[in-house]
């Protein structure tokens, strides 16, 4: 990949899981599905590949946990795979602080254990259906509007339609722009996981977002990892098997797709690459580059270095640090610039989720940094997932990444 006259290739993590159901019994951390039906080559939507086919091993062709609700009535939503218990609606935006008094005082449908959920709690929630549209009121939110109230940010006080963040109970275990606290939280409208000061420095006061409470299955979100000592990490938590490492070899999201649908490791030869969620579900959260030197993830995992240093518009890949890493599919809405086939993603430590190829562009009359073309909406279709930068990065669709594959198994 050639960017600002440096030619790199980005190393990436693949990760495969078994075809077939899943079934959430005996896990305490099963993955819900990312509800994504529709195909893609890295350019455009397209009908099912078969086996053996180009693109063959997406998203769509794995049926996972499928999202499963029950309205309680009461103002409660009871998530039938993961046994969380959801608040329906949520109050008006608070401070951090404020969202955990509210959770402590909370008595909703009798109930008085209430609490601000994870960031891994809050994104099982996420669908990857939604999308996010340039025209007031045509947004489709990334969950399930038949079961939760999902408001809008308000535009009779100057918000975006986008300003309807949601607060986790999970700090980022460094700073951010000059130094701030930051917490994770997740977008239902535009479909991201992204990192918010706690103090917003620009108004001079405490930033105020959303926040639904959550109860039930405290064992949610926490990794059981198990080393079989054959090259895999099994995650007894959420039942899927990984490759401990990725082999150093930079791929493309099509050549990731063929690699982990023909791997065979450890005498297992049902891998497949993980969709978002999956691959989500193995960050760690309770680390970072800034705090413990290392990836977001337990240091079971094997994650190649990069061996050079590559200086990406204003900003370096240092040597030593983590690669990007592949996945199925995603969702989130990025900006393309022209040309089509350079994209600007946000890629930082407080987002951890980076799209590439994608379909259904729409023209808006928006400036993207270095370009005076106009920048087209794209719905994303597969993408990459940051381990642990937070810059801003300008990559093409077939940019070369490593991987690591996993695999679904049973508990014993």
């Amino acid at each position: 990949m050639t960017l600002c006259n440096k030619t790199i290739s980005f190393i990436t993590t693949c990760l495969v899981v078994c075809s077939g159901h899943l079934f959430a019994q005996n896990h305490s951390y099963p993955i819900v599905d990312t509800g994504v039906k529709t195909y893609y080559s890295d350019k455009d939507i397209i009908t099912e590949p078969q086996k053996g086919e180009a693109f063959f091993g997406q998203d769509a062709q794995y049926i996972g946990h499928e999202p499963s609700y029950t309205n309680n009535h009461d103002g409660i939503i009871t998530d039938n795979v993961t046994g969380l218990v959801w608040a329906k609606a949520m109050d008006e935006k608070m401070t951090y602080e404020e969202a955990f008094k509210t959770a402590k005082a909370s008595t909703l449908g009798g109930y008085s254990d209430w609490r601000v959920p994870t960031i891994k709690e809050l994104y099982s929630l996420i669908i990857f259906t939604g999308q996010l549209s340039r025209h007031k009121g045509n947004n489709e939110p990334f969950i399930d509007t038949k079961y939760f109230k999902q408001p809008l940010g308000d535009t009779s006080k100057g918000e975006r339609e986008i300003d309807a963040q949601t607060w986790s109970a999970t700090k980022y275990t460094g700073t951010t722009m000059r130094n701030a606290s930051t917490v994770f939280g997740v977008n239902f409208i535009d479909g991201r996981i992204k990192g918010y000061p706690i103090f917003n420095r620009r108004k001079n006061k405490d930033n105020k977002l959303y926040v639904r409470l959550v109860r039930g299955n405290t064992l949610y979100g926490v990794n059981n990892f198990v080393n079989n000592h054959d090259g895999t990490i099994t995650d007894q938590a959420t039942g899927l098997m990984w490759q401990q490492a990725d082999d150093g070899i930079a791929r493309n999201w099509e050549e990731a797709l063929s690699y982990a649908e023909n791997a065979s490791i450890a005498d297992h030869t049902d891998w497949r690459l993980p969709n978002a969620k999956e691959l989500q579900s193995i960050v760690d959260y309770t680390r970072s580059p800034q705090t413990t030197n290392s990836p977001a993830i337990d240091p079971l995992f094997e994650t190649s270095k990069l061996t050079t240093q590559v200086v990406l518009v204003d900003i370096s890949l240092i040597s030593g640090q983590a690669p990007l890493i592949w996945m199925v599919a995603t969702h989130i809405p990025v900006l393309c610039m022209s040309p089509l086939e350079k994209v600007l993603v946000r890629c930082t430590i407080r987002l951890w989720m980076c799209t590439a190829p994608a379909a259904k562009e729409v023209t808006l009359n928006q400036e993207t940094p270095n370009s005076t073309h106009n920048t087209r909406v794209r719905k994303v279709t597969s993408g990459m997932f940051l381990i642990m930068y937070d810059w801003y990065v300008i990559l093409k669709i077939n940019s070369n990444l490593n991987f690591l594959c996993c695999k679904f198994v049973k508990l014993l």
